[in-house]
């Protein structure tokens, strides 16, 4: 049972933060993992969108682009994208135009992890081919559960992601509706993004096949390589709670940054609560004088996290990691750490 993932409470709200079942199946038929449960969950507060993944959205369209997927005069049509980051403002200035709503295009995307957040996976997938020309390209990304499952990156499974994609499992989804796929794309945004093209009566290069080997050899098929997540569950809380002990033990201080989605299971499992993390600190404004749910944690400015002087952070997505390193030098020139906070690991000037 966990609380929503996507609303932070206000932090006077005296509420009890409900909670919901999370449960991740996989489907012995198509391959496909996706949450057990449909639960009415609360929105989510509007956040900024980090360096990272506009680094991979401007990687993804230079890509597309080199391997001529984006002609100049092109019609555009994109799907849903509830995590921000729009491909539209790229694609407009490589000469692309975007259509109506109701109008098939030649290139459909859905590059920002939109066709995750449906209930209904078949229906979701059929509104983007609806929308494809007879001769249009689909571009899909997605967060690989291969790259999940080898860097047991249970928190990524999360109340109002309904699924979890591997290649293997989409080549099947892609097919029954009449579509190929062409080429396949790793990227190294959350330790595995891949971006596919496809298309109708398609016939697929080299790369496709070289993914789906890997994916394959990470388990995305295999149920008990799957059940294997629940160990990094019980494993990374039980051991973000003895750090937090420990530092807090020893007098330091301990702070956190990013009020990110996948950070809300870890602490609300580990029990984390203001008496041993002090604040979460995040960009988003939206999120300020909030606290993460199912705990009494603040979320603070970055400036407050400046003052607070804090002697470890912990970092709840690696992958944000330089680029916050960048922003706030401050914390590292008072004393601070940051620290990875599924690893321990302490960021290294190199990192």
């Amino acid at each position: 049972m966990q609380p929503a993932c996507e609303y932070f409470p206000p932090l006077d709200d005296p509420v009890t933060d409900p909670v919901f079942p999370l449960r991740l199946w996989l489907c012995a038929a198509c391959g496909l993992a996706q949450l057990a449960d449909d639960a009415e969950i609360p929105d989510e507060p509007e956040g900024l969108e980090p360096a990272a993944l506009a680094r991979q959205r401007a990687d993804a369209v230079a890509t597309a682009h080199a391997a001529g997927l984006l002609p100049v005069g092109a019609t555009v049509a994109e799907g849903a994208t509830p995590h921000g980051g729009s491909w539209q403002a790229e694609l407009e200035s490589l000469g692309l135009r975007f259509v109506a709503d109701d109008t098939v295009a030649d290139v459909v995307v859905d590059g920002t992890f939109g066709m995750m957040h449906a209930t209904d996976q078949a229906a979701a997938l059929d509104r983007l081919v609806d929308r494809l020309a007879p001769d249009g390209v689909l571009l899909f990304q997605f967060h690989s559960l291969a790259a999940i499952l080898r860097e047991e990156q249970w928190n990524a499974v999360r109340l109002g992601h309904y699924a979890y994609y591997s290649l293997p499992a989409l080549l099947g989804m892609l097919e029954v509706r009449g579509l190929g796929v062409t080429s396949a794309w790793s990227f190294p945004l959350y330790g595995g993004t891949v971006m596919i093209a496809a298309r109708r009566g398609a016939v697929a290069d080299t790369s496709v096949a070289r993914i789906v080997d890997d994916e394959l050899a990470s388990g995305v098929l295999d149920a008990r390589a799957l059940q294997k997540l629940q160990e990094g569950v019980d494993t990374s809380t039980a051991a973000l709670r003895q750090l937090a002990e420990d530092a807090s033990g020893a007098g330091q201080r301990v702070y956190a940054y990013s009020a990110a989605s996948r950070a809300v299971a870890l602490l609300y499992l580990a029990d984390l609560h203001d008496d041993l993390l002090l604040g979460v600190a995040d960009a988003a404004p939206a999120k300020h004088g909030c606290r993460m749910p199912g705990t009494t944690v603040p979320i603070i400015s970055p400036s407050d996290l400046i003052a607070a002087g804090p002697d470890v952070v912990l970092m709840f997505v690696t992958d944000l990691l330089p680029e916050v390193r960048r922003a706030l030098p401050e914390i590292e020139a008072c004393g601070g750490r940051w620290m990875d906070a599924g690893s321990g690991a302490v960021a290294t000037a190199t990192t």
